[in-house]
């Protein structure tokens, strides 16, 4: 592929802005690690995309044309802005998601990194991810996106099944998406990750397990099976209501789950989260952030983040959204230095109720040292231990509660969802007998 001038002027200055960011990095030698309440991951979202997938529900525009100096311009200011806000010394991660973060330009990444960098620690090993589309990440711009620091891609591969593909609505080919991997792969070895649909109209078991069959002959380390979701307001949801498209099947839908997550295993996949499977310690370590209950930052249109402002007093946290449309959060942006739309305070026992919902979710799970820090009073053992449902669930083999913590099975992971039912209520109940309900004036 031969570059226009414009995209070569723009990946010389996205490697400029990286050898910057390297030097703002210091000496090399890492500063002594902060507190958690003064580190956090970054997620940047890139709100725009080349057309609208028929399944999505996420924060997205397909614009006729795109300001991306003065989009560049309003992340590295929003960034700056909550960095401040907030506190944090030292930033783990960043993950530049979407929308199509791959149509922007290498130098709109680069520039966010160097203002991130300039505002906190940003170790220059940390992990940065970008989502990318395979019609969107052409060779040399995947090159670029390295150059300008980013040193682990998230390609949105879907399925390998063309119709498929076509009833999404995704711009690829299998052709296509097999070709950007291979790139990819030759570009970020070791820190390529794929994601596969599963639970669509139609599909049938035996056709999308041999998908994943031939996607294990040409993927990385990292690989995420996604249930598809039918979202209120997207294309499939109106079809399928509108009786043109089957309902998917649930039944299907998790043997596919089921045979899929096995036949991982014995590729050496460790599965150490609900949806995403690695090997060679490829782990998603931006993600590990969210079902840790870790702080993050979100910028850009219709973000979100958690984190605990400066100054606040005592361990309180809030969850913040970003104003949805480009052009508005663009001006507030301007006008006050961040989009932030609302400000949500969680109490305590929202976090812990979090720390529950999304620490089971990994094979780790909970450890009692992970619930200190949130909860230094109330064990998991106080909370769970005497519980009647929780020795079923114990004796069923779904959930373990021992020295290490609280964890799932193997065959608990899959159904999670059914024992958060059981397990919050308790924490609730809890929490309730541990805290005296407010006395309200009449």
């Amino acid at each position: 592929m031969v570059l226009s001038r414009a995209a070569a002027r723009s990946y010389v200055a996205a490697a400029k802005a990286a050898q910057r960011r390297h030097r703002v990095d210091g000496t090399g030698k890492s500063p002594s690690p902060p507190p958690a309440s003064q580190r956090a991951a970054l997620y940047v979202h890139w709100p725009y995309c080349e057309k609208r997938c028929s399944y999505c529900h996420f924060n997205k525009y397909i614009p006729r044309g795109v300001e991306e100096a003065a989009m560049r311009n309003c992340l590295v200011i929003e960034a700056q802005t909550l960095l401040r806000f907030s506190g944090v010394r030292r930033v783990d991660s960043v993950f530049f998601g979407g929308g199509t973060p791959s149509l922007a330009s290498p130098h709109t990444v680069a520039a966010v990194l160097e203002a991130v960098a300039q505002a906190a620690h940003l170790p220059a090993d940390s992990e940065v991810t970008l989502e990318a589309n395979p019609t969107s990440a052409p060779s040399p711009k995947l090159a670029g996106f390295g150059a300008a620091g980013v040193n682990r891609l998230s390609i949105g591969l879907q399925s390998l099944d063309d119709t498929e593909l076509q009833l999404l609505g995704r711009t690829h080919s299998a052709r296509d998406a097999l070709q950007t991997l291979a790139e990819a792969r030759r570009l970020f070895p070791g820190r390529v990750s794929v994601d596969l649909m599963l639970g669509l109209p139609a599909q049938k078991v035996g056709p999308w397990l041999g998908q994943l069959q031939e996607l294990l002959r040409h993927c990385d380390d990292h690989l995420s099976l996604y249930q598809l979701s039918l979202e209120r307001g997207t294309a499939l949801f109106a079809q399928v209501q509108q009786g043109t498209l089957p309902a998917p099947d649930p039944e299907l839908a998790a043997e596919m789950y089921q045979e899929g997550r096995a036949i991982l295993q014995e590729a050496g996949f460790r599965q150490y989260e609900v949806s995403n499977f690695a090997r060679n310690g490829a782990l998603s370590t931006h993600n590990w952030t969210y079902w840790q209950c870790g702080q993050y930052l979100g910028i850009g249109p219709g973000a979100h983040g958690r984190f605990m402002p400066h100054g606040a007093e005592g361990y309180v946290r809030e969850a913040r959204i970003q104003t949805l449309e480009p052009d508005n959060w663009m001006k507030e942006v301007m006008l006050f230095g961040h989009g932030t739309r609302k400000r949500v305070p969680l109490s305590k026992l929202e976090l812990l109720e979090e720390c529950v919902a999304l620490g089971l979710r990994t094979d780790v799970g909970i450890t009692h040292q992970h619930w200190q820090r949130f909860e230094p009073q109330l064990t998991l053992w106080d909370v769970f231990g005497a519980s009647r449902e929780v020795k079923e669930l114990l004796q069923q083999g779904l959930l373990l509660l021992d020295h290490r913590g609280l964890r799932c099975s193997w065959k608990g992971l899959a159904v999670l969802d059914s024992l958060l039912l059981t397990l919050l209520p308790l924490l609730q109940e809890a929490w309730q007998q541990r805290v005296p309900s407010p006395v309200t004036e009449g």
